[in-house]
């Protein structure tokens, strides 16, 4: 066999099955259930998860929904605009510090999410009982318990 067509031989930590692939892959099997429901209510995934923090949490700092809701900043700073624009929350500047914007859900807003939670909740269940609620609440643990690692890893960095 001449080196062109010869397969190289992976380096032994290329191995490993791809962990951003899987979290993907998982991602990707339990949206497919939700995105029907949030198109049917004219909601994006990160709309949804922007008012639904907001609608769990009450009035936030912009930076702590960017956070809470796994989106970027430049990305939460256009869809403040279209929330806003379909009366689903208001902005407004802190009093005590003119740099930091507050967010907070409408009753429009809530409405939305009074209108997807039962649906949601049904998409929840049906994966509680294919898949084993007691896997779900482990595969839960082990994920924040990875996402604390990385906090962790970069406070450790900064020292």
């Amino acid at each position: 066999m001449d080196n062109v067509t010869a397969e190289k031989p992976l380096r032994p930590s290329a191995r490993r099955r791809s962990l951003t692939i899987g979290l993907l892959r998982a991602r990707e099997a339990v949206m497919s259930h939700f995105r029907p429901i949030l198109a049917e209510h004219d909601v994006t995934e990160q709309q949804w998860r922007v008012i639904r923090v907001l609608s769990e949490r009450g009035t936030l700092d912009a930076s702590e929904v960017a956070d809470k809701a796994s989106i970027l900043a430049p990305s939460l700073t256009r869809m403040i605009r279209s929330l806003e624009e379909r009366g689903f929350i208001t902005k407004r500047r802190d009093k005590g510090d003119g740099r930091r914007t507050l967010l907070q859900i409408t009753a429009a807003g809530q409405n939305v999410i009074d209108e997807v939670m039962p649906e949601s909740i049904r998409v929840y269940e049906q994966i509680d009982a294919k898949y084993g609620a007691e896997k779900v609440e482990m595969l839960l643990n082990l994920l924040e318990d990875l996402a604390e690692l990385h906090v962790a890893d970069l406070t450790s960095q900064e020292d």
